[in-house]
Formats: C-alpha cells, sequence, structure tokens
C-alpha cells in the first residue's frame, strides 16, 4: 500500500518548485486512479514480455517473481452466483485466472470450438472434463452446473482517492474519506512521477529524491507540533 496523502503531498510540493500552480484534490484524484492503473496494467505487458525471453536467466526470473509478488495482492477466489444459464462474474474481476469444480479445472473454450466437440462423442463435455465459454452475460459451462464453482481472478485496484473536508478556503486532508494506493510501496516513486506528467509537469530537472525526502522532514516536523 502507497499512502495517498504522502503522494499528494510531494506532488505539490514539485508542483510548486516548477511554478506550475496548484493542484486541486479533484483534478489529483482523477490523476491518481489513472496512474495507478497504467502501472497496475503495466505488470501484465511485462510478466508476458519477461516470459518469451528464451532460457533461465536469473535476472529475468527474479523479475518475474517480483511482479507476481506485486500482483499477489489482487489475487482472489469467488464462489459464483447461478443465474441459469449462466454464473455471474465477479464486479470487480480485472483477469480471469480458471474456474474449477469438485471435479477440477474447467476448460475455456470458444463457441466455435464447443460446436465442436459437443459433436464428437469422445470430447463431449463431462463433469469430470467441462467447459465454459466466456460470455458478456457471465460464464456458461457445459454441462450444466447450478452450484459449487469457483473463480480465480485477479482483480482491479480500489479507486485510490484524496478525501477531505473544506476548512475555510483550504482542503484538509481527511484520512477517513481517503483511499490509499493498493500498488506495492515500491510504486511510490512511479506513481508520482505518472501523475506529474499528467498534470503536465515536467520534472527533467527536479531531484524527486530530493523533494520527497524534505516533504517527509516536514511532515514529521508538523506531526510532532
Amino acid at each position: 500500500m502507497v499512502n495517498i496523502d504522502t503522494v499528494y503531498q510531494k506532488v505539490l510540493a514539485i508542483a510548486n518548485k516548477e511554478q506550475r500552480g496548484y493542484i486541486t484534490p479533484q483534478e489529483f484524484n482523477l490523476f491518481a486512479d489513472q496512474a495507478q492503473m497504467d502501472i497496475f496494467e503495466q505488470y501484465f505487458y511485462d510478466i508476458n514480455q519477461f516470459n518469451r525471453i528464451p532460457g533461465n536467466d536469473t535476472e529475468y526470473a527474479d523479475m518475474l517473481t517480483l511482479l507476481e509478488e506485486k500482483i499477489a495482492i489482487f489475487k482472489n477466489i469467488k464462489l459464483l452466483n447461478y443465474q441459469s444459464p449462466y454464473f455471474q462474474k465477479p464486479r470487480e474481476i480485472y483477469r480471469l485466472g480458471t474456474l474449477e469444480t469438485g471435479y477440477g479445472e474447467i476448460e475455456q473454450v470458444t463457441n466455435k470450438e464447443y460446436l465442436n466437440i459437443k459433436l464428437s462423442p469422445l470430447a463431449k463435455p463431462t463433469l469430470k472434463r467441462a467447459v465454459f465459454i466466456d460470455t458478456p452475460q457471465g460464464y456458461r459451462i457445459y454441462p450444466t452446473f447450478t452450484n459449487n464453482v469457483q473463480c480465480h481472478y485477479i482483480r482491479k485496484p480500489r479507486t485510490a482517492k484524496w478525501g477531505y473536508n473544506i476548512i475555510g478556503e483550504n482542503a484538509l486532508w481527511d484520512p477517513n474519506k481517503s483511499e490509499d494506493f493498493q500498488l506495492h510501496p515500491s510504486e511510490e516513486n512511479n506513481l508520482i512521477v505518472k501523475i506529474l506528467a499528467l498534470a503536465g509537469i515536467a520534472i527533467k530537472e527536479v531531484n524527486l529524491y530530493q523533494i520527497a525526502s524534505q516533504e517527509d522532514a516536514k511532515n514529521t516536523q508538523q506531526e510532532k507540533q
């Protein structure tokens, strides 16, 4: 998890240093959500790229391990609800892993593949060799199941939000109205850079780590007062 107030304060500090004006909470929240999703979606592209690299290079293996660690928090298992003839998809699903019953994993097929399968006496779906089709309405399983179907999937990150209250003319952070970034702590600087880029702020001449450290010290001093 990455604290959203920490990121917001660092973004404001850099924007002020570059004399680019104040970033409102509303603007920040839009940029924050987009930045989080950009980083999150990049994980899957990177995994796909590293998996294509031949051999068993330790450097790439370590990268895959790190990426899997970053995605682990988003892995879920859910018992699906049945509304004939479909099992309903989890609302927060981002990518499907597998479906399974007490008989084992269910194989995913296309409509065309199913038409060929059901015509073959040897390949025809059975309880122990079930198949499913992913449709906009939900998952259609053959032969028909009505319960006990589990879905392994990766959910979307919850929308990041810097919540606040207006005191006078100032927006003051309210942690009870906020939602932190759900990304790995190592992504803090990436979030800052992406949010600044979305805000149109170039930081080529800015030492991000220096500003971040200064802002941390400032926040610590304020907390002690």
